[in-house]
């Protein structure tokens, strides 16, 4: 698992920024109809939260694809923050310790992948798709709090995937 370095987290922080000031409706929007301006939040959050548990798997071909986009994220940002403010790259963002997915939480990652990749395609949605599947990535194992969102995460797919093929087992 390739750690976060601050540049990294600096692209996830910088992609959360973009998306904010793309959905910002104004005060009287958000006062007129609150859920509603927030529910067009939720597919990028819904990406997010798969970014997230894409990071946290070990291995594989999603594990290793999350990895080396986040090794890809950590390089443009520790290059813009050097040749950008002329700061030092490299640094470590404090990663958390993860929770590892079980292997029934591993199948619903793989699960949500084919959900996420089959949104991305819609019109609608796609760019808010792509968008909160890269955040969460970048941010996933920050010591922030994008990062211990993390652990939640991971015992919510551990047990969510525990539950789905355990009442599947017991209906075959």
């Amino acid at each position: 698992m390739t750690t976060v370095t601050i540049g990294g987290v600096t692209v996830g922080l910088g992609i959360l920024i973009w998306q904010l000031i793309e959905w910002w409706p104004g005060f009287p929007a958000i006062k007129k109809d609150p859920l509603g301006q927030l529910a067009a939040l939720l597919p990028f959050l819904v990406a997010w939260a798969y970014g997230v548990l894409a990071i946290l798997t070990v291995g594989g071909l999603i594990g290793w694809t999350a990895d080396s986009w986040l090794w890809i994220n950590n390089w443009l940002g520790d290059t813009a923050i050097v040749w950008g403010v002329g700061g030092q790259a490299g640094q470590s963002a404090g990663a958390v310790t993860f929770v590892p997915l079980s292997q029934t939480g591993g199948a619903l990652v793989l699960l949500m992948t084919i959900g996420i990749i089959g949104a991305a395609r819609r019109p609608r949605w796609g760019s808010d798709i792509k968008k909160g599947a890269w955040c969460g990535i970048c941010l996933g194992t920050s010591a922030g709090i994008a990062g211990f969102a993390a652990v939640p995460l991971a015992i919510a797919a551990n047990w969510a995937g525990a539950h789905v093929y355990g009442a599947i087992a017991a209906i075959a």
